[in-house]
């Protein structure tokens, strides 16, 4: 073992329960927030739930961002409790049991790697757009090397990381809005074209509209990173929750704003075919808007927001897997800290590894669906952890994650059967792997 594992504050540097710093503020939080979450969920997902929800995307948005309400309701409360790294996973172990704690920190990585991966096919799909590349082995290769170079930034710690998220984050906001403002008269004018009809009252309505509920869903859960990160925000028990409700509201806002101008100007049709073409939606949409200029700042935007979303996914899901190998749920040389960098570089780099493997196949409806399911069944045991919260710990009506988690339970099942049955697998898999070949390794929980 290297001689610069990181020790933190215990005198011994080979402590593997070693904190990470608090370096991160309320503002820090929020652009973390926004920064994992305005990526492949404004810039490709529109598209993808467009295709399943038709017109009625406008209504997705809404009713994806009431089941975010509920779970980042819950995640707020468990956060400022248990300011840990490792999220539902640390609040599984602690207020449930250790085979749901395993589960949730399971179902975190295989949800996080796949939007991870949807991201740098996002973002590879934008760039070749931009620069009259095509191609899906190239979107690929590409995808990869984005990937490679983010995991060498995530490894050099929250410190730069965190600065270099506040810069992208700002430059989204300023793209999406100017989008929004130009693309809003061609909106106006097309809508009554486009959005008629809104919705079939029928079966086949209702079920496009909770799919579409399941894949949008995915695109709000970025606020999770702030829970994640708990162990490196400054007054957790403050800057947890009003960061989480702030990032909840600014999101909602952008998506419904973008969605309605991008139906609004192709159609949703158009839309979806472009997300599956290109993986580049609101290019097609910049297109028919008259103004050269926009489609290379929305192009620039998204190229840096999932950069953005992929360094944030890199910190959470490395976050997670240091507080798996904590606890030996992971091989323990993965909760090392380095000394110098005051980061989990083993972590951050197997989770890079990983991205790069899914980023292989190639296809963002699949890599999105997948994490849908997976993100729900996630939040599915944040909300039965927020149940399980002590009265004295409680600061909302045990209401809320009562309807978060039928929420997520209910919309997990309306992704396509070979997904969700995908998911079982692999559920029944990590199972296996945790009661089996972790059994032997498996230490008690830090801070119980």
């Amino acid at each position: 073992m290297s001689s610069r594992d990181y020790a933190g504050g215990d005198s011994s540097p080979r402590h593997q329960g070693s904190p990470l710093p608090r370096v991160v503020g309320l503002t820090g939080a929020v652009l973390m927030g926004l920064g994992s979450i305005l990526g492949a969920g404004i810039f490709v997902s529109v598209g993808i739930a467009a295709g399943a929800a038709g017109p009625s995307v406008l209504l997705t948005v809404a009713l994806a961002a009431a089941v975010a309400a509920f779970n980042g309701f819950s995640s707020a409360q468990l956060a400022a409790s248990h300011p840990v790294s490792g999220g539902a996973y640390e609040y599984g172990y602690r207020y449930l049991n250790p085979a749901l704690g395993f589960t949730a920190g399971w179902m975190f990585l295989c949800a996080k790697a796949a939007s991870a991966a949807t991201a740098a096919l996002g973002l590879a799909g934008y760039v070749l757009t931009s620069f009259g590349g095509e191609g899906r082995l190239l979107r690929i290769l590409l995808g990869a090397a984005i990937v490679a170079a983010v995991t060498s930034l995530a490894a050099g710690g929250m410190r730069r990381s965190s600065r270099t998220n506040a810069i992208m984050v700002l430059f989204t906001l300023f793209a999406l809005t100017a989008f929004v403002l130009i693309g809003a008269p061609t909106a106006i004018v097309n809508g009554a074209l486009w959005f008629s009809p809104f919705l079939a009252f029928d079966a086949d309505g209702v079920n496009a509209l909770l799919h579409g509920t399941a894949l949008m869903f995915v695109a709000y859960t970025g606020y999770g990173r702030i829970a994640t990160l708990g162990e490196e925000i400054r007054s957790p028990a403050r800057n947890i929750p009003r960061a989480i409700f702030t990032t909840l509201i600014v999101t909602m806002i952008l998506y419904a704003s973008v969605a309605a101008v991008s139906v609004g100007a192709i159609g949703a049709e158009a839309l979806s075919a472009a997300a599956q073409a290109t993986a580049a939606p609101l290019e097609a949409v910049t297109e028919g808007l008259g103004v050269p200029w926009i489609g290379w700042l929305v192009a620039g935007a998204a190229i840096t927001s999932m950069v953005g979303v992929l360094l944030n996914l890199l910190l959470g899901l490395s976050r997670v897997i240091l507080a798996m190998g904590r606890r030996g749920d992971l091989p323990n040389w993965l909760a090392r800290v380095d000394y110098r960098q005051k980061s989990p570089r083993r972590a951050v780099i197997l989770t890079g590894a990983l991205i790069i493997g899914l980023v292989l196949i190639g296809k963002v409806r699949i890599t999105w669906s997948f994490s849908a399911f997976t993100v729900l069944v996630y939040y599915a045991l944040t909300n039965l952890a927020a149940l399980r919260l002590p009265a004295r710990k409680r600061r909302l009506p045990r209401l809320i994650p009562f309807l978060g988690l039928l929420s997520c339970l209910g919309l997990a099942f309306w992704v396509e059967p070979m997904i969700w049955m995908a998911g079982l697998g692999l559920i029944a898999l990590g199972l296996a792997w945790h009661f089996f070949a972790a059994s032997g390794s498996r230490h008690s929980p830090r801070g119980s």
